[in-house]
């Protein structure tokens, strides 16, 4: 394992992603996600302070993490997310960007921009109000479009907004998505339906795969594919060869996994080098004990050295993640 330089592991993947995850909390319970009730918290004792959080991040900006992107649950429940933001965007050569569902969103933007939020994914899975209660059993669409246009007249940049393709669910509105984000200013962007539900009712039939999704739009748009992927983990089109594009991340039919650059900090301190492994590095202890920062650096390092070639969720052997999404972190 290299003891200076990047964050690279074994397969010559060098690492500049970080997600950090600030709660498993979240304002909805979508059901490919978590189930409505009986679901087991993370202690609050365990969830990372603010100081903890800074403090890896600025080890693993030294390390060469140069994109942090917060996540949850939902990151706007967590009450000290501004100062989080800035905390973060204070960090030399970094930039900060959130994915969430947008709840909260319209009245808590302003705020954020100015610590130095720099970029913005948001989850929209359909565009019904009776479609949106019965996926998230919570009638909340309005305060999501509220929260989505927000972010589109605020002049934030790169604004992306994220669905999950399912089958006999949301397969009819993918057009429709794509037109409202258009409308907006936004990319759109669809997921293939991964494992990572925490009641493991996952099943490939009911996953809509990525050339159905382009079989779908293209029988309304020309799309041009774009080159220069690099470690994104969505592919793009052009759309009828104008400005705007749509994205497909299709981590179970096309796996990006060669090119991936990510890893991921949970809310409760465990360093997870691929959002389906079951090996987590605990960095409570040395966070929370006399450690110095080089001993969070080679615990950054030997979670990254640790990294497997792929997922393999298309292997027989493949197991779900024991985590559900939302306690893993997006």
């Amino acid at each position: 394992m290299p003891v200076a330089g990047p964050l690279v592991d074994r397969f010559g993947r060098v690492h500049r992603d970080l997600r950090i995850s600030l709660t498993d909390r979240c304002s909805l319970r979508c059901t490919y996600c978590m189930p409505e009730q009986g679901n087991e918290w993370l202690a609050r004792q365990s969830i990372l302070t603010a100081d903890e959080i800074e403090r890896v991040a600025r080890v693993a900006a030294g390390l060469g993490i140069t994109t942090f992107r917060l996540t949850g649950g939902e990151p706007l429940l967590r009450r000290d997310l501004v100062d989080v933001v800035g905390r973060l965007s204070r960090i030399g050569g970094v930039e900060v960007a959130m994915t969430t569902n947008a709840i909260g969103l319209e009245r808590m933007l302003p705020a954020l921009r100015g610590a130095g939020l720099s970029r913005l994914n948001i989850s929209l899975d359909t565009l019904r109000a009776d479609r949106f209660r019965e996926l998230t059993r919570r009638d909340r669409l309005g305060d999501v479009i509220r929260g989505i246009r927000a972010a589109a007249e605020s002049g934030m940049p790169g604004l992306k907004l994220n669905a999950v393709a399912m089958r006999g669910v949301n397969d009819d509105e993918l057009v429709d998505l794509v037109e409202f984000a258009i409308s907006v200013g936004a990319q759109m962007r669809f997921i293939e339906q991964m494992p990572l539900d925490a009641g493991h009712t996952w099943s490939r039939e009911n996953m809509v795969t990525r050339e159905e999704i382009l079989e779908a739009l293209s029988a309304r748009w020309a799309l041009a594919p774009i080159p220069g992927r690099g470690g994104a983990p969505a592919e793009t089109w052009r759309i009828d060869g104008g400005e705007h594009r749509v994205g497909v991340i299709a981590s179970v039919t096309a796996p990006f996994c060669g090119a991936c650059d990510r890893m991921r900090l949970t809310a409760d301190g465990q360093l997870r080098n691929c959002l389906f492994s079951e090996v987590e590095n605990d960095l409570v202890p040395a966070l929370r004990g006399s450690a110095p920062d080089a001993e969070i650096a080679m615990r950054l390092r030997a979670s990254v050295w640790g990294k497997l070639p792929g997922h393999a969720i298309n292997d027989p052997s493949f197991l779900q993640p024991t985590r559900g999404m939302n306690a893993i972190g997006g």
